[in-house]
This record gives C-alpha cells, sequence and structure tokens, in this order.
C-alpha cells in the first residue's frame, strides 16, 4: 500500500553536490523543501575519523563508501549487436552512496571548461569546416557559454576550497598557472599544494620540451580555510587516504561538510534518508510533474510525495535511469537517431607509461588525491592543430601521485612475474622509485554509444536495469595513441632507468577502474529536437522538472566534470529563484 504524504513545494531527489547546492541556495525562498537520498548519512566525526578510515582493505578494496552492485546495478555491452550483461562488481567507474555522494569519496580535481567545450560543434566547424566533424559523432553546443558560467565557476572553488594558481587572470597571462584557461576574475581561493618530487621531475622534462606545466587545481586544501559560507575547511594532511576515502581532517572540499550542512540548518529543508526513488508522476497533460514515489529500503514502506517543483540531484546515470523509467522525453534510438533521453552517452580515454628509476625515493605514501603536475597545451590551447591527426577534443598530460597505499599500489616493470619470489623482490625495490605519467582525453559522442532500458535483467524493485552501451570509436582511438605518444616522449626525457611501452586506451571494459566520469543521457541544448533540457536544465517536456549534474554534459572533455556541475547548479539555483519561481512555466 502505498501512503500518499503532504504536498511540498520543492523535491530534491539525491543529496550530494547538486542537491546540496539546491537546497542550500533555494532554502533562503521559505519554501517546503525536501530531500530523497536513497543512501545513509555520512559525517566525518562519526564514518571519517582516524584510525578507522585508514582500512585500505575496508574502503579501496571493499568499496565501503560506493554503490552496491548487490542492490542496485546496470548492464553492460560494447555495441548494440551484443547481450549485454549486468556489472557484478565496480571497476570502471565507482558510483557514491549515501548523503554527499561521490563528491565524499573523489579525488578533488577541478576544472573549468571553456568555450572550446562549452560551443565545441560551432568552434571546430568555424576553424577546420563541417566536414571535419564525422557524420556518426552528433556533436552539439550545450547552449551556454564560459562568460555566462565564470561567476559560477568561481562561486563553487571558493564554495569547495579549490587549491590552484591562476594562469589566465582577466585576460593577463600568470606565471606559475594554466596560460591555456579562460580568463577568470579572480584568484583562486587557496594557493597550490607543495610540488612533490614526482611533480618537479614531470615540470622540468615537460618545460624543456616547450611544454607549460602547472600543479592541479584541486579541493584539497593547502592551508585552513573559511568558506563564504562559513563552512570550515581543514589543511591537507598528505596522508595517501583520498580517492576512495572520507577525509578525516576536512581538508577536501566535499558537500558533506559544505553545502549540506549549511542547508540542513534552515528549519523548510527536510531530508529523508534511505528513501529510494522509483519514477516521477506526471499529470494528465503529461506536461507537469505531481512528484515521485519511493520506497523506504530500511522498512520496505512505500511513499508518494506530490510536490509543485521537482529537481533530479542524483549521480548523473541515475537521472538518467529515472527519466527513462518514467517515461518523459522519447527514448533515443540510435539506428533512426530520433529521441534524446539516453543520447550522446560519453566516458573518458587516456594513455599512460610507468617510470621506474633506481636510487630514487618518491615517498608515494605522501600524496594527495590531486598532487601532480599537470600541462593543457593540447587540450585548451586552440592553437594546438588538431588537423594533422585528425580528432576532435584534447588530451592533459600528468605525473604526480594519488596513493601509495600498500595493497593498492605496487608497481613493478614490465616482464616481472605476477606473484612469487621475484615479484615480492620487485615490489620492494621499486615501491620508492616508480611514477605514472598519464593523459586524461576527451571523448565525443558517438550514435551506438548510448543508454536505455534493459530488455532482460531487472533490479529489486522489478523495474528494468539501465543498459549501457559504450566502446572507444576511432577519434578516440586517435586521440589515446596520441596522448600516449606525449607520455613516452616525456617520460623519456625524464632519464628512467627503466620504462614501460606507452599505452593507449583502444577498447573500453567495464572491469579496471578508470574514472568516474560519466556524462550525457539528459544533454541540456537550445533545441527540444536534439537535447532532453534547456540552457537552465529544465525539461523541455515537464516544465516542472529539472535535471542537474554530469548528464547534461553533450560531450565529455578532458577534464574533470566536478567544475561545470558544480557551475550549472548553482546557475540553475539562480534560475529557478529569480526567474521560474516568479513565473512558473517553460523558461524557452
Amino acid at each position: 500500500m502505498v501512503t500518499k504524504l503532504p504536498s511540498v513545494d520543492i523535491l530534491i531527489v539525491g543529496m550530494g553536490w547538486t542537491g546540496g547546492i539546491l537546497a542550500k541556495e533555494l532554502s533562503v525562498t521559505g519554501l517546503t523543501i525536501a530531500v530523497l537520498e536513497r543512501g545513509g548519512p555520512h559525517s566525518t566525526q562519526n564514518d571519517f575519523n582516524v584510525p578507522q578510515i585508514r582500512d585500505e582493505l575496508r574502503f579501496s578494496q571493499r568499496s565501503d563508501l560506493l554503490m552496491d552492485t548487490a542492490k542496485d546495478t546496470l548492464t553492460i555491452r560494447n555495441k548494440p549487436s551484443e547481450d549485454a550483461l549486468p556489472m557484478r562488481r565496480l571497476g570502471s567507474f565507482l558510483p557514491g552512496e549515501g548523503v554527499g555522494g561521490a563528491g565524499v569519496h573523489w579525488n578533488g580535481h577541478t576544472w573549468r571548461w571553456p568555450d572550446a567545450d562549452l560551443q565545441v560543434r560551432t568552434m571546430y566547424e568555424q576553424r577546420y569546416g563541417k566536414n571535419y566533424i564525422p557524420p556518426d559523432m552528433p556533436l552539439q553546443d550545450w547552449g551556454v557559454t564560459y562568460k555566462e558560467l565564470e561567476p559560477y565557476y568561481d562561486k563553487f572553488e571558493y564554495t569547495a576550497a579549490i587549491s590552484g594558481k591562476a594562469g589566465n587572470l582577466k585576460g593577463q597571462i600568470q606565471q606559475g598557472g594554466n596560460p591555456f584557461e579562460a580568463p577568470r576574475e579572480r584568484e583562486y581561493p587557496v594557493p597550490p599544494l607543495i610540488d612533490s618530487y614526482a611533480m618537479k621531475l614531470f615540470s622540468k622534462a615537460a618545460t624543456d620540451l616547450g611544454y607549460h606545466p602547472f600543479p592541479r587545481p584541486t579541493a584539497n586544501s593547502s592551508r585552513p580555510y573559511t568558506n563564504p559560507d562559513g563552512s570550515k575547511i581543514g589543511q591537507c594532511q598528505y596522508c595517501g587516504f583520498c580517492e576512495r576515502f572520507g577525509c578525516e581532517s576536512n581538508a577536501k572540499g566535499s558537500p558533506h561538510i559544505t553545502v549540506i550542512p549549511i542547508a540542513l540548518s534552515k528549519p523548510n529543508i527536510e531530508l529523508r534518508t534511505y528513501s529510494w526513488v522509483q519514477k516521477i508522476l506526471l499529470d494528465s497533460t503529461r506536461t507537469k510533474t505531481t512528484g515521485v514515489t519511493y520506497v523506504n529500503v530500511l522498512t520496505g514502506e512505500e511513499f508518494e510525495q506530490p510536490a509543485e517543483l521537482v529537481i533530479l540531484c542524483a549521480y548523473g546515470l541515475w537521472n538518467t535511469h529515472l527519466m527513462l523509467l518514467s517515461g518523459i522525453g522519447k527514448p533515443y534510438d540510435p539506428e533512426t537517431q530520433t529521441g534524446t533521453v539516453g543520447k550522446n552517452y560519453c566516458y573518458q580515454g587516456g594513455a599512460g607509461v610507468s617510470l621506474f628509476f633506481e636510487g630514487r625515493n618518491f615517498n608515494p605514501f605522501m600524496t594527495t588525491g590531486g598532487l601532480s603536475s599537470v600541462i593543457d597545451d593540447f587540450h585548451a590551447n586552440w592553437n594546438f592543430d588538431r588537423g594533422p591527426y585528425g580528432y576532435i577534443g584534447g588530451s592533459t598530460v600528468s605525473a604526480g601521485s594519488s596513493s601509495g597505499r600498500p595493497i593498492t599500489y605496487r608497481p613493478v616493470p614490465p616482464g616481472t612475474p605476477q606473484w612469487g619470489t621475484e615479484w615480492k623482490k620487485a615490489t620492494a625495490k621499486w615501491y620508492q622509485g616508480a611514477l605514472q605519467i598519464g593523459t586524461s582525453s576527451s571523448v565525443m559522442p558517438h550514435r551506438y554509444n548510448y543508454l536505455d532500458l534493459d530488455p532482460t535483467y531487472r533490479n529489486r524493485f522489478g523495474q528494468p536495469l539501465m543498459r549501457m552501451t559504450f566502446d572507444f570509436k576511432a577519434n578516440d582511438a586517435k586521440m589515446n595513441r596520441h596522448g600516449a605518444e606525449l607520455c613516452g616522449q616525456i617520460g623519456k626525457a625524464m632519464s628512467p632507468t627503466i620504462m614501460s611501452t606507452p599505452a593507449p586506451r583502444l577498447t573500453w571494459s567495464v572491469v579496471p577502474y578508470q574514472t568516474t566520469h560519466n556524462t550525457g543521457g539528459t544533454i541540456m541544448g537550445t533545441d527540444p529536437a536534439n537535447s532532453v533540457v534547456n540552457k537552465y536544465l529544465q525539461s523541455w517536456d515537464v516544465s516542472n522538472l529539472f535535471v542537474m549534474g554530469a548528464s547534461v554534459f553533450a560531450h565529455n572533455s578532458s577534464y574533470n566534470p566536478t567544475g561545470p556541475v558544480g557551475a550549472l547548479a548553482y546557475r540553475a539555483a539562480d534560475t529557478i529563484r529569480e526567474m521560474y519561481l516568479k513565473n512558473p512555466g517553460p523558461l524557452m
């Protein structure tokens, strides 16, 4: 039996970065706001204190903070002709679970995506001509510009305590920062982290080759900081327990210590944990939502929560799944290339090389999630000519470390046995003297990379699982091969004792971890014929439904997605507060 609850003014689904931002920013309206989070609560005091947080087996190997694939998963295949099978354990990507979402266990890498990403089709057509874009690549502009997002990038960076060095202040190139970044109005809120030995070696080699290294911008605070909302951020301890872990010293800008506590301090906001939303409800016209249905996963009770406005703030994949389950919008069909929901799913490519140095100590255990040096000469640098390489997009190249933990980090040279006495000797010998150079590369949309409902497999509630169809295509392969060349070039310039063969990602598998940067499925744009939401993240089909997160990205960059996720959320909050609530209805 479904229990119907009293109506609320605003209903938010998911309490991670975007849910926290929307709840905090809309709390000033005085309207009643309910937030439904399918996982449980998280706090530094109760969950991430020392020594329990430094448990590599619990958090890294057994995925304590991550989605439980025994309770929810999706099916995977590389191409439409294959049968998709359920993902039985986490591998390629790591969605979070509980209050704070993936923002609790993230590394903190934060970028501003420039117009070369946001106006991607226009800029490539202007430079290379319309025929340069392959016919199976449904590339499109996002409908917003960097200038529109700049103040919201700034707001997110100052909320999350991003450590970094500006490279372009109001059009003036700054020494030590990224010279290819779009202009910013002010410096990062916190200076960069301390350079590691590995970063210094990489930076020297890259500089000698004519490239422009700089410290990665990251939400690992280099010093104590109080953000504009009054949230206290600690100083990074370089403990080496960052990705897959909560932060013991509150030094990682995360939603559970910033926007969420501020939101929950307001009397008009109610958070309900363990509340699994199953469907968005529609009225008889199917142009308005009337609320959602959800299940309390602890008791099994079913509820209907009516609402005047619904905002989807779950992890991007689950936003798309919920739209498909609710029958909102037309599902994408790769054969006819009609429909929009599930379209333009993208992941991220890359390449890498391992270097081994006799007699050098990199102290990989003294690190944090974003401790690396990066070059952006082959992504945001619009002077870099992609024409000779024949691809669209670009790569960042970096070196440093994010973990020296004993279970996960055991680098050995090529040819080392995978077990036994010789393997043990090699792990002891090279633990201190190894480092990796890697690229993070764009993935552009392809007509046969998409999300839909699986016809065979169902979840614990009897609903179809979401099916992911994805593999790297020709454009990705060209980019990743070029990235491997760059890794090898810089690696050789660092004069290692041993260097592995630079390896590009050419075929995607769900098994090894790569990134948690899943994008697309409910993409934004200016035309309902090719997008799910408009430039304000409002559904074209259901005017009182907004969708946040990386599912609105029309492609994937070489950059991490959290910067524009946060910026777009702050912009949507302003839009809802200043425009939509004053005159509810379609904004475009």
